[in-house]
């Protein structure tokens, strides 16, 4: 699967063992907003590729839980 590396502003090559799907979901004014990606690491870069959701549900890829910051509620 082809990911473009913002780093090195080119694309790149990535197997399709190594992808990882994954679903963020966050909470806005007007309800929830949802996002589908396609991850990837490449020589120490995180690579992301935003998907609409029936490519995120056809994709055969694992789908791994999204890690959340450190928020500070003021």
């Amino acid at each position: 699967m082809q990911f473009y590396n913002l780093k090195t502003r080119s694309h790149v090559e990535i197997p399709d063992g190594d992808v990882k799907k994954l679903k963020m979901v966050r909470e806005t004014k007007s309800g929830s907003q949802t996002r589908y990606a396609l991850t990837a690491e490449y020589q120490g870069t995180n690579l992301f590729k935003f998907v609409n959701e029936a490519t995120f549900t056809a994709s055969p890829a694992q789908e791994v839980e999204a890690k959340s910051g450190d928020k500070k509620k003021k």
